[in-house]
């Protein structure tokens, strides 16, 4: 008998319910997030249900991640659960109401309405360009937010001074800006003065992390920079927030885990209409996105696929969802067939 472990994930928590291959649920624990207290949890599961366990999760990203790590560790075998699941699986429960047992119950129901989940694996590569990326995106955001507040300053100082977008990113725009506020007083200027150098410190580390991460993608994979309108910085968020594409069935299952597999919403006498997929990693699907809208601004494959589909009568929408869809097929196989050795150049084909 296989016996379905599910776990509700917190920052200081875990709770852990057990059910058998019918949903009956056989046992409860609650332990503390630390790896003593998942260690507690597999002894938990051996003692009591022995080898055969299957550990569910929901994909909760850091809160997830230690518990995972730890489980892969121990040899278990745990799937990923998208949170997306969890509120239909919550309607059609028999148990009301919101609890750490109930939540639980649920991800381990959704494991055995679902036996094709995405399966988790340690793939301790693609994590590493994965939080690499987040962090640089994340320096960014803060140096977005400080030019921002910039802009304003200069504004109060002199209304004249607007640079141009995107030119604070440039060291040669922030010396020249520095050298006319150098005689300006005020608390404004001093302020300014303050921001430019915030601004070139993350430009700085933005940039460094830029070439660390298109190092790796070069050397772990380098088919997907094969891919028309793919740079390095898409290539690391495809590859990293993949996670290792042997955990994926097919190319279908990782089209929604991405998102970008078409929903249908046809009945009676009307079909063949689809919606869009709203479930999914949105991180992975805006990669797609990114890759989408570079393919339509050059001549290509990937435009005259786009251009077949308005001939066909779809929207600019829907032959946009078109494209991501076959894109993401392009992505699954360039990394399944060993991206290490492939050369092929992959375009999203016409066909």
């Amino acid at each position: 008998m296989v016996v379905v472990v599910g776990t509700d994930v917190h920052k200081r928590s875990h709770t852990f319910v057990a059910v058998d291959e019918a949903g009956k649920k056989l046992g409860e624990l609650t332990v503390k997030a630390v790896p003593r207290g998942h260690d507690k949890a597999l002894r938990w599961a051996q003692a009591r249900f022995g080898t055969e366990v299957v550990w569910g999760i929901e994909d909760c990203r850091h809160l997830s991640a230690r518990l995972e790590l730890d489980l892969l560790a121990a040899g278990a075998r745990v799937v990923r659960v998208a949170p997306k699941m969890m509120a239909v699986q919550r309607r059609v429960a028999r148990t009301r109401g919101k609890s750490d047992p109930i939540d639980a119950l649920a991800v381990a129901h959704a494991v055995l309405r679902t036996p094709d989940l995405p399966v988790a694996s340690h793939d301790e590569a693609s994590r590493e360009v994965k939080l690499l990326v987040d962090h640089r995106e994340s320096l960014v955001r803060q140096r977005t937010a400080i030019v921002n507040r910039l802009r304003w300053h200069l504004h109060r100082v002199d209304p004249e001074i607007d640079p141009a977008p995107k030119s604070l990113n440039l060291k040669g725009t922030r010396a020249r800006l520095l050298a006319r506020l150098s005689d300006v007083g005020g608390i404004d200027a001093r302020l300014a003065r303050e921001l430019l150098e915030d601004v070139a410190s993350l430009t700085g580390r933005a940039n460094e992390l830029e070439r660390e991460i298109g190092a790796l993608v070069r050397a772990q994979a380098p088919a997907l920079l094969e891919v028309a309108g793919c740079g390095e910085l898409t290539a690391a968020k495809l590859y990293g927030e993949t996670a290792g594409v042997a955990r994926f069935a097919d190319e279908a299952k990782f089209a929604m885990h991405a998102g970008v597999a078409p929903i249908p919403v046809w009945s009676g006498s009307t079909r063949g209409r689809v919606r869009l997929n709203k479930a999914g990693n949105r991180q992975l699907n805006t990669a797609l996105h990114r890759i989408a809208v570079t393919q339509l601004q050059r001549p290509g494959l990937g435009r005259a696929y786009y251009d077949k589909r308005l001939a066909a009568g779809d929207s600019r929408t829907e032959a946009l969802r078109c494209l991501k869809r076959r894109l993401a097929r392009i992505v699954f196989n360039t990394l399944k067939n060993n991206p290490s050795t492939a050369t092929a150049t992959c375009h999203a084909t016409a066909a």
